[in-house]
């Protein structure tokens, strides 16, 4: 397929070089998504339909990344998305869905090394655990996020094969795969409603770069080339932030109250018109007098519509009026009369005065610099306490000299956003959702408006001191209150002895929440390690775990992290940084524990677990900080301590 891609002549069927560029571009970006990879073969598995779906002739499928077929066109390898491939996924004996058997391949470095049937029409046969696919799973991993395509579960393709009209929100345990999951859903959606994404556009959010790029090769390798990836920071990128604010006044500014606030600054600025408008036109004077000014002023701020639409508005209303009074004195005006009157320097002069332009950063910043100014439009949603703790100290001389904070930025968002729409997306993911505060989640769901959204966390996860409380608070702030809550509570990567072992947690940083179980066999390696020399353990354990095969991760409280990059430096043990890709050759990773979220190593070491829960501003977050860190292993974790473990996992 792609060889009769790349053979296609386009010099004779295009009209000019705009056309053969965007012709070209398109190609190259075909040939692109049908790129082989060198370790994955073409598919990984194969049904036997009782009878031909479709009334077709065919009752034997493959099933593998992409769709494949031969010189005739006919098809020799299924797409995993099609109709025909969801009972791979699905069907059990049971359940058969029509399939006689279900056949999995599995293969080591993209060569085909085994196959397994299930006869799933055999009465006389028990349900049995698919040796491939446990092994498919508890395969050692170097390098980025890689697909499950191969071993999507039944629960996980009911959520990936959800329709495109509804959000999904999924609440996942460490290890049950709602990242990926809520990556092959996109990816399945472009499938399903190719043209009508490809108009509206789709966007990956996630908590930081790091994570952004130990995803990136997921869709690529489902060969979904044209999926946007972003931070919620970026989003909101509109100045430049330079500043960090103390816990309790980033709690306040992501707080949802702050949108009033935020709505009556902004229509402050429109006045009431108190002289009469007079636009000349030849040698008539037409006059509007103030209180019809004020009439359609009203009628605009009752409309409730935003403030700029409702700015843009004012001048043909007020135009319309005039035009009124030049029918009823005989004459004859048509629409662009009325255009010319609205671009009127008279006209144009009253709607300066009565309805200004607003600069959403400025007047952020004079809300948080003016304590008069917040005060009037604070009345009522915040106390006097919450306005001082807004505040800034020394307000700064221009948005320039301003150092804005992450939250700064979010409200100048909002602020944006009351003044002109911000464009809707087709479908949004938003991955570790739990961390976002309210207003965070109102600018995320303003990019998904007239779309959909899959939202993706874990409420035992959250880490930041406004984190969410309850999926269905934060799915009114994102503006899908109706969003259907799905839970994922087996783990896939996560052995069962540390999914244990950190769940002795839960009581205390998520009581609510169902205590996660792990599907692998395999137990997995659980090291305690009590030391008084806590550097030389830790060195000791890294060269440990790079015996075993996989990757090594070695995670620490952000403060320690120099200190041990210059350790493992003296000790020749060459590192990487969380988002640099791992190789053969360099396979350990340091990571602080705030960019640990969203990461998975097979084996980790675990630095003074005490450590990482002081450096949190209260002992919630911090347990929940470290709960997070306990849950990144995915084959063996070792802890090593100097300090007094918490109390639940003493």
């Amino acid at each position: 397929m792609r060889a009769d891609i790349e053979s296609l002549d386009i010099a004779d069927v295009t009209a000019n070089w705009v056309n053969t560029a965007v012709l070209q571009s398109q190609i190259d970006g075909r040939i692109k998504a049908l790129a082989d990879h060198a370790d994955t073969p073409l598919f990984f598995g194969r049904l036997d339909y009782l009878h031909a779906p479709d009334d077709g002739d065919e009752p034997r499928y493959y099933i593998g990344r992409r769709h494949v077929h031969d010189a005739d066109g006919d098809p020799m390898v299924v797409d995993w998305r099609a109709p025909v491939s969801q009972p791979f996924y699905r069907a059990s004996r049971k359940e058969p869905m029509d399939v006689a058997l279900r056949r999995r391949f599995g293969s080591t470095g993209g060569e085909l090394t085994a196959y397994e049937d299930e006869n799933l029409t055999d009465p006389a046969a028990g349900e049995t655990k698919s040796r491939l696919l446990q092994t498919e799973i508890e395969r050692p991993r170097v390098g980025p996020m890689r697909d499950i395509v191969a071993t999507i579960q039944p629960e996980q393709d009911e959520i990936v094969r959800a329709g495109l009209t509804g959000t999904v929100c999924v609440q996942g345990a460490p290890g049950t795969g709602k990242t990926a999951v809520g990556l092959h859903r996109v990816a399945y959606l472009l499938y399903a409603h190719r043209d009508r994404l490809a108009r509206t556009g789709t966007l990956v959010i996630g908590p930081n770069r790091s994570f952004l790029r130990y995803i990136e090769q997921v869709l690529p390798a489902l060969g979904e080339l044209e999926v946007g990836q972003a931070t919620v920071e970026d989003l909101v990128a509109y100045v430049e932030v330079r500043g960090v604010d103390p816990a309790g006044r980033a709690r306040l500014k992501g707080d949802a109250r702050l949108a009033e606030v935020l709505r009556r600054a902004i229509r402050s600025g429109v006045t009431m018109p108190a002289e009469p408008l007079v636009v000349v036109r030849g040698s008539r004077r037409w006059r509007v007098p103030a209180h019809e000014l004020a009439e359609i002023v009203r009628e605009l701020l009752d409309r409730g519509i935003r403030y700029g639409a409702a700015r843009e508005a004012l001048p043909q209303r007020i135009a319309h009026t005039v035009l009124v009074r030049m029918e009823s004195a005989g004459e004859a005006p048509d629409d662009r009369v009325q255009d010319a009157v609205a671009r009127d320097g008279a006209v144009r002069a009253a709607v300066k005065a009565i309805w200004p332009p607003v600069d959403p950063a400025r007047l952020v910043l004079r809300l948080l610099a003016d304590p008069g100014f917040l005060a009037e439009h604070a009345a009522g949603v915040l106390s006097p306490a919450e306005q001082d703790t807004l505040r800034w100290e020394k307000p700064p001389r221009s948005i320039r000299a301003a150092k804005w904070s992450p939250a700064d930025a979010v409200l100048i968002d909002e602020a944006r956003d009351l003044i002109q729409r911000t464009p809707s997306l087709g479908h949004v993911v938003l991955d570790e959702a739990q961390d976002l505060s309210p207003m965070q989640y109102r600018a995320v769901g303003r990019r998904c408006t007239t779309g959909s959204a899959t939202i993706l966390g874990d409420l035992a996860q959250g880490t930041t001191p406004w984190s969410t409380r309850s999926w269905p608070e934060a799915l009114t702030h994102l503006g899908k209150p109706e969003a259907r809550i799905e839970e994922l509570t087996e783990g896939f990567r996560v052995p069962r002895d540390v999914i244990a072992y950190a769940s002795r947690l839960l009581p205390e940083i998520a009581p609510g929440l169902a205590e996660a179980t792990s599907v692998r066999e395999a137990a997995g390696s659980l090291l305690i390690h009590r030391t008084e020399d806590l550097e030389g353990t830790v060195l000791e354990s890294c060269r440990e775990t790079l015996a075993h095969e996989g990757s090594v991760g070695l995670i620490a409280a952000d403060h320690r992290v120099p200190a041990l990059s210059s350790a493992l430096s003296a000790a020749g043990l060459p590192h990487l940084t969380p988002g640099e890709e791992t190789t053969a050759d360099a396979r350990l990773t340091l990571v602080p524990a705030s960019l640990a979220k969203g990461l998975e190593y097979d084996h980790v070491v675990l630095d003074e677990p005490s450590a990482i829960v002081a450096a949190e501003p209260d002992t919630r977050t911090g347990l929940r900080r470290l709960y997070v860190a306990l849950t990144r292993a995915v084959s063996g974790l070792t802890v090593v301590h100097t300090e007094d473990l918490p109390r639940a996992l003493a």
